[in-house]
């Protein structure tokens, strides 16, 4: 499933094509995805302009002039895939091509006044998309109980300290709670308590203040890296622009079962445990 650094990077790509634009033709071609799609959804997007776009969590929020935001979750295998020539809009030259045949997955069509199309494919059908009134979006029941943004003024050591104090779950479990912060996934957890000399099976509630600012820090800079590279392309993942990301190829721990670990000094090998369902990557020689 697309974290955080893939998600940004597609709110990135979409932004230059759909905020300001009108959404000239909206087309649902299935009631469903994970949930129902909401009452009239092509009616309500038609006519619409896109205001702002911005990213809460793994959701893309699309705020509309009409009063009300567009909520998307990309699931296992959603794709925002652009196309279009640009209608006189300066667009990125990725999007200088006409629009693709229709597949059988793609699930939501958008046709903007500049010419430009978005069309939302997902083959596993695991994503989702809803209609929600702005000023009270942050309400809604997938983004209520989120935590903040790792990426926020309100992550920090002092957090942590307070979410974790007395917690007897694993730190990488209590990292992947989106309660506790918002947006974290298997992958760049993994990749943060390598960098941190954290290991992914220490509780919680026994790491002390330093330890935690490091964490903060190694999550902060691991994010912005995965979204500089356009973010891991494992497997469905591609940018808007049908890129692939490539931090998968600075992964230091995850996938790399059996490999030396490169933290520098270190002669330890990568090891793969499972949590909670979830294949975690560590170092065991390193992270304490």
């Amino acid at each position: 499933m697309p974290e955080l650094p893939e998600v940004e990077t597609v709110r990135r790509g979409l932004a230059p094509v759909l905020e300001g634009a009108v959404i000239a033709r909206a087309e649902v071609n299935r009631p469903d995805l994970r949930w129902p799609f909401p009452e009239r959804m092509a009616e309500r997007l038609t006519g619409a302009r896109v205001e702002r776009l911005r990213r809460r969590s793994k959701y893309i929020l699309a705020d509309l002039d009409t009063n009300e935001t567009l909520i998307v979750h990309l699931g296992m295998s959603g794709r925002m895939i652009v196309s279009g020539a640009g209608g006189g809009r300066e667009m990125p030259g990725h999007f200088a091509h006409d629009h693709p045949a229709p597949e059988k997955h793609d699930h939501v069509v958008l046709d903007t006044d500049a010419g430009m199309r978005v069309t939302f494919n997902d083959a596993r059908r695991f994503g989702a998309m809803d209609l929600a009134p702005t000023e009270t979006v942050e309400a809604h029941w997938l983004l209520a109980d989120l935590g903040p943004e790792p990426l926020g003024n309100a992550f920090d050591e002092v957090h942590l300290a307070k979410r974790f104090s007395g917690k007897r779950t694993p730190v990488k479990t209590a990292l992947l709670d989106q309660r506790i912060v918002a947006g974290l996934g298997n992958i760049y957890v993994c990749e943060a308590l390598n960098r941190a000399g954290i290991s992914p099976l220490r509780h919680a509630g026994r790491i002390g203040p330093e330890r935690l600012s490091r964490l903060v820090t190694e999550i902060r800079a691991v994010l912005a890296e995965a979204i500089d590279a356009g973010g891991s392309s494992l497997r469905d993942y591609r940018q808007a622009d049908g890129d692939l990301g490539y931090f998968q190829h600075s992964f230091r721990a995850y996938g790399r079962e059996g490999e030396p670990c490169q933290t520098s000094g270190c002669a330890g090998t990568i090891r793969r445990k499972v949590q909670g369902g979830r294949s975690t990557f560590y170092c065991p020689a390193c992270q304490r």
